[in-house]
């Protein structure tokens, strides 16, 4: 039953090793890095919310409509009459009361006195009681005319804005938006290879070493097989204790030598996988360790130096920026220029006062032009468009500099290559010596004629002619990214080995 149970967890462990092997070249790693890294995200997004920018920045040509609304409650209504002129029309109903009732009086005094009157007289009281019923109102109406009831106001305007001339600094905004998108872009693109070259250097940094733990593997093997030669020579009196000793002490520094390896190899992978976000702890196996050897096609670097200027994302974003703060000089100057402004408003507001005072909502609309024109700020506007020429300077002179830095870094980088390649021949030439000497000292070994040190010598040259080879190999792959990107001609799309 145990051996059953540590079977199945044998299984188990297989199983989840396997699930966990990652198979990647190094197209799939730069795609992977690509679509993991947290900087590139950014950076995209950063495009998008450019984008967006100047989008909204071409809205300023066209009228904007808007609308306002309110509401107001005041503690107090506003009186146009004084207090002492609305108690006495307050109080002319009965003033022209009593001044009735005395009329009255009077009227049937003068009937009693002069009976022939009395008839003129009750035609003039009929006549003038309505005028008197008239006056009495009269107070009473004007209070109720001059009356505001202004505690509660209601009011909104709908108005649309259209410039007609802002001093070019609409057109200056546009263009700022339209290059920043741009730079946006080229600093992704920027992000972009600097990512890949990254992959890059990891993935041959994994394939060297995974090469140099073959190599370190054969030569292992070979001190092992040399080690058995040794002691049987040992036993039949052939070679001395000295010998076999000096063998051990070698194998004991190559397995030494295969453990940093394998821990280095262990390491880069990791550094691989959290470049290209997949768990550190994967199975990556790549498809250059596998080969048995490493191809490369050493070719003398040749390039023109126009191609640098016309493709580097960096000069593109210094030439960017340089036009931005080129437009930044006319958004200062357009401070100093006049601005016009059509305008058109339709406003409400209740109370209103187009018909007489009145608790109605009411409106009418308006039309005109503005213009605004500063006269005097003490100079504020000149200082602002020097210091926006200062600035546009700074940035052309960054840009004659960075165009100075990069030839530089192109020189440098083709001599990299030439002397990567350099490096190479030597190494292969190298190489088929230690393996000429390696196979002579084997023989030579096995007929008796070469001692054991001699031989041992033969392994370690040929041990370190190979890591050289292989470094070299690398090194060419290597030379040839860094020119590609220092010529802005490294493709973001599809791998250069």
């Amino acid at each position: 039953m145990k051996k059953l149970l540590l079977f199945g967890f044998f299984a188990l462990t297989v199983g989840s090793t396997q699930a966990q092997s990652v198979y990647l070249s190094l197209d799939s790693c730069r795609n992977l890095a690509i679509a993991n890294n947290k900087e590139l995200l950014i950076s995209q997004e950063n495009i998008n919310a450019a984008r967006y920018q100047h989008k909204a920045a071409v809205t300023n040509y066209l009228p904007k409509v808007s609308l306002t609304a309110g509401y107001v409650r005041s503690q107090r209504q506003v009186q146009l009459l004084n207090e002492e002129t609305r108690d006495k029309l307050g109080q002319m109903p009965t003033m022209v009361s009593a001044l009735q009732s005395e009329l009255q009086a009077k009227a049937q005094a003068m009937a009693q006195a002069m009976p022939q009157l009395a008839p003129l007289i009750q035609s003039l009281s009929t006549t003038l009681a309505p005028i008197g019923s008239a006056l009495a109102n009269v107070g009473p109406n004007i209070l109720e005319a001059f009356n505001t009831d202004n505690r509660n106001m209601f009011g909104g305007a709908l108005t649309l804005l259209q410039p007609v001339f802002m001093g070019g600094k609409i057109a200056a905004y546009d263009k700022i938006t339209r290059y920043a998108e741009q730079l946006a872009t080229t600093q992704h693109i920027t992000g972009m290879e600097e990512v890949i070259l990254s992959v890059d250097q990891a993935y041959w940094q994994v394939v060297s070493l995974a090469h140099k733990h073959q190599l370190a593997q054969q030569y292992l093997a070979l001190l092992d097989h040399l080690e058995n030669d040794v002691n049987k020579l040992i036993d039949n009196g052939f070679a001395t204790r000295a010998d076999g000793l000096s063998i051990a002490v070698k194998k004991n520094e190559a397995e030494l030598t295969l453990t940093k390896v394998e821990d280095g190899l262990s390491l880069a992978k990791m550094l691989l996988c959290q470049i290209c976000g997949i768990d550190l702890t994967s199975d990556v196996k790549l498809a250059d360790e596998q080969s048995d050897s490493l191809e490369v096609a050493p070719e003398s670097a040749q390039f023109d130096m126009q191609t640098a200027f016309d493709n580097r994302s960096e000069l593109k974003s210094l030439e960017l920026a340089n036009k931005i703060y080129k437009e930044k000089i006319n958004v200062a100057r357009a401070e100093l220029m006049p601005q016009v402004s059509f305008i058109g408003s339709y406003l409400m507001t209740n109370p209103n006062v187009y018909n007489g005072y009145q608790n109605k909502m009411k409106g009418s609309w308006h039309v005109g032009v503005m213009l605004t024109m500063p006269i005097w700020n003490w100079g504020e506007g000149i200082y602002k468009v020097k210091q926006a020429k200062a600035e546009a300077n700074i940035q052309r002179y960054k840009l004659d500099d960075a165009r100075e830095k990069i030839e530089l870094q192109v020189n440098q980088s083709a001599l990299k290559v030439n002397e990567a390649i350099k490096r190479y021949n030597m190494s292969v030439k190298n190489m088929d010596k230690a393996e000429e000497n390696l196979r002579t000292a084997n023989v030579g070994f096995r007929e008796g004629v070469i001692p054991a040190s001699t031989t041992l010598e033969a392994h370690t040259a040929w041990l370190q002619a190979l890591s050289e080879k292989i470094d070299a190999q690398i090194d060419i792959k290597l030379t040839e990214i860094y020119l590609q990107k220092a010529l802005g001609i490294l493709d973001l799309n599809h791998s250069t080995h």
